[in-house]
Formats: structure tokens, sequence, C-alpha cells
């Protein structure tokens, strides 16, 4: 039975560091299972293991902290990448138990393919959206139709909670800003990036403690859409260059502004975060620029010290947020 449940989820429009947290929570020995709750091949969670930086797309971080790990059924499966994937973590030595649930749904080469050849608004071209429809369109393939393999069994996630007393880490994929229904539509994903998938994983709300925002000092964007940023600002061509900031799957340049806490105290009262992280606060202390949007006017500080009063004054007088955490790039935690 399910004891209690923390969940993840990003708050801008994915690549906030997500994966690192996700890797410092879940050793902290708390947790018995880690759940993937959303997405799929199109995530790109970066984790640095003894200075080696490893790149997973479909695994959850339980596999680096030999916690047994879920694909829930809110994702969609590439199986032959997952094989791929996998393969490459037990080179490195990582083999902890990974199960998928029974009606996840399966991405196809069809699907890739379709998508690379209509991909208009950005997507990784990973068959991500081409999935999602053909599964409301219930014309899907799930994973119960395949056999177990070598590197995962497929499972019913509810039975398979229920057997066992769980403390579960929920990982979110990409971001609430390019969530299918609260994100900038069209340019979004196709799955819901909301505390409420979890849920709809099988994690009674009752049942979830913490939730974990996770933001970064300063927003970035993997996309087609032009309208979202100057890129000849000089200072956000410094800051991309200096975050290393290019998309861990696709590896497109990220396009870069200053941080919208409007867009941040909005996803964060949406979604009930009791606790957030900040991270590569380290960027614009190179920079040594420190703005960001507020009350949909830009605001300057002066020094870091000021930008962090005036981010925590703003966060907790505007949202039920409990603890603010800053951290850095994901080399370091």
């Amino acid at each position: 039975m399910i004891e209690y449940a923390d969940v993840i989820v990003d708050l801008q429009a994915g690549d906030t560091g997500k994966g690192k947290v996700a890797s410092y929570l879940a050793n902290t020995g708390i947790y018995t299972h880690v759940m993937r709750y959303n997405g799929g091949a199109n995530a790109g969670h970066t984790i640095y293991v003894d200075g080696v930086k490893i790149v997973t797309h479909q695994v959850p971080v339980g596999i680096f902290h030999n916690i047994p790990s879920v694909i829930g059924l809110g994702c969609v499966v590439d199986m032959q990448l997952l094989e791929e994937e996998c393969r490459m973590l037990a080179e490195h030595g990582f083999n902890a138990p990974l199960f998928i649930d029974s009606r996840a749904h399966v991405t196809l080469s069809n699907h890739v393919q379709e998508d690379i050849k209509d991909s208009k608004i950005g997507t990784t071209r990973r068959g991500i959206g081409p999935t999602y429809r053909d599964k409301y369109n219930r014309t899907g393939v799930r994973a119960g139709q395949f056999k177990d393999s070598e590197w995962f069994n497929i499972i019913d996630t509810y039975e398979y909670f229920q057997s066992t007393a769980s403390r579960i880490l929920c990982e979110g994929a990409q971001g609430f800003q390019i969530d299918i229904d609260w994100g900038d539509y069209p340019y979004v994903t196709s799955s819901h990036c909301t505390v409420g998938s979890a849920c709809l994983n099988g994690i009674p709300p009752h049942k979830i403690d913490k939730i974990y925002g996770i933001i970064k000092a300063y927003e970035t964007y993997s996309g087609f859409k032009t309208h979202y940023t100057n890129e000849d600002n000089p200072i956000f061509q410094k800051i991309q260059k200096i975050g290393g900031e290019f998309g861990a799957t696709t590896g497109r340049k990220r396009k870069v502004r200053w941080l919208d806490l409007d867009g941040v105290i909005r996803a964060a009262n949406i979604n009930g975060v009791t606790d957030l992280i900040i991270n590569k606060v380290d960027v614009l202390e190179q920079v040594d620029a420190f703005r960001y949007v507020h009350n949909r006017l830009l605001q300057e500080a002066l020094r870091i010290a000021e930008f962090k009063e005036k981010i925590e004054y703003a966060l907790k007088r505007e949202t039920d947020i409990e603890t603010i955490t800053w951290s850095t790039s994901p080399e370091t935690v």
C-alpha cells in the first residue's frame, strides 16, 4: 500500500535541472520506488555520477540508486530506445529493477516518422504527439501487449504498489509552461506536466506529501516559438554559453530570457508547490546581471543577495511555498 508520495514538477518549460533534484532526493534513502509519470523519450534528464555526465530519456533516476523504478501509465514508451538506454546504463553499472505499467502506450516507428515529417512547432521528433493522439483515438498499442525483457518487466502498477509498503518519488518530465492544457498552445508538449498527472498514475491525492517545484534563475525554451526572446541580446547569449543551454534530447540551442516570476507564482499556486528549488543561480552570478519580470514589469537587482531577497519576498507573499532552496548548475547539488 502507498504510504506517501512526493512529486517533482517543473514550473517552467523544461530543462530546469529536475534530474539533478530527483537524483538528490532518491539518494536520501527514504523512497522505496521512483516513478516517471508523464512524457516519453522526448525527456532528457542529466545526471552527473562521479563526474561522468549521463543523460536518460525514459528510465527514472531510481536506477542510479538501486531503487526499483516504474514507468507509469501516463508515459509513452519507445521500447527500442528504452532497451538501448538500459544497455547503456548497465555498461555504467546501473541495473536496478525497472517496471513498465501495462497501460502505458508504446511509441512505434510510424509515430516517429510522422513526427519527423510534420514537426512545425519544434518538437523533439521522438513520435510523442502521434503516440498520445493514437491513445486518445483508442487505436494505440499498450505495453501490456509486449513480453517482459531482460531489461524490464510489465506490471499492473496498482497491484504492485498495493503489494508492499511504498514510499514513492514521482518524477515529472517537460514543464508546466508547455503543459498540453496550461501551456502556450500550440507550442506545448502532448502530456500533462502538472502534479495532477501523478494522480492519474494511481497516486491518491491525499497520499501526496511534498510537492517540489523546480525552476532556473532565468528561463529557457527549446522550440520554434518566434516571439519568445531577443536572441541578439548579448547578455542572453552569454547566459546561453555559460549555462550550456542546449537541449539534452535535441541538441538545439535553447532560447534565453529573464525569469518570469509571474509565471512561476501562477504555476506554483496551481500545482500546490510546498518546496521550491531554484537552479543555476551561479550562471547569473557569472554574467553579473540579475533581472526578472514581476507584475508584468522588468525588475532589476544590483547584487545576487538583493535578487534572492526580492524573489523570496514575492514568493512568500503570493504563494504557499514553505521552503526555497537556491542551487547551482547540474554538475553540483
